[in-house]
């Protein structure tokens, strides 16, 4: 598995660095091939280090942020949730993982069942507008997000707020 580990304002230590490279290939190795990718983007906020980890394979994208007084905690804070992911979506998610990925790593009784139900369909015409005019459309109507055709691009865009209360747009690669 490739790592690249970088910092925000910050210096990354060389034994951290041997430690992230070594703990990510063996906890997540096992469900992930060689062609993976793995991302930690490090930095510090309020005597916390938080960790934000990224693992992309089989076009299927990890992701897990976590925080602690110490990097090494936090790291496998981080790995701990991608692994929690995995396990959540495991029928799902499985055949997109290493074959036999899951053998013998978790009795079959702790595995929930998750069925998803579609419970509504909405349709609703997009009229072009720009990001700051999807922003106010989104919190009048209150929503936590909103899908727009983007005015500049002509691509359908989707907003969203963001837990530490900034904003985000999804845009498709074209």
């Amino acid at each position: 598995m490739k790592t690249i580990i970088s910092a925000k304002k910050m210096n990354i230590p060389k034994a951290f660095d041997e430690y992230a490279k070594q703990r990510i290939d063996s906890r997540l190795s096992k469900f992930f091939g060689d062609d993976a990718d793995a991302k930690i983007v490090m930095s510090e906020t309020k005597n916390q280090i938080v960790v934000e980890l990224t693992v992309r394979y089989n076009n299927i994208i990890y992701r897990s942020e976590k925080s602690a007084i110490d990097k090494n905690d936090a790291l496998d804070a981080a790995i701990d949730k991608i692994i929690r992911q995995i396990r959540k979506n495991k029928t799902r998610v499985e055949k997109k993982l290493k074959e036999n990925a899951f053998a013998g790593a978790y009795p079959d009784d702790i595995e929930e069942q998750y069925d998803f139900e579609v419970v509504k369909h909405k349709k609703f015409t997009m009229r072009p507008m720009d990001v700051e005019e999807a922003i106010l459309q989104m919190n009048l109507l209150g929503h936590s997000f909103f899908m727009f055709s983007n005015a500049e691009s002509g691509v359908t865009n989707v907003v969203y707020k963001r837990a530490d209360g900034n904003y985000a747009v999804l845009e498709p690669e074209v």
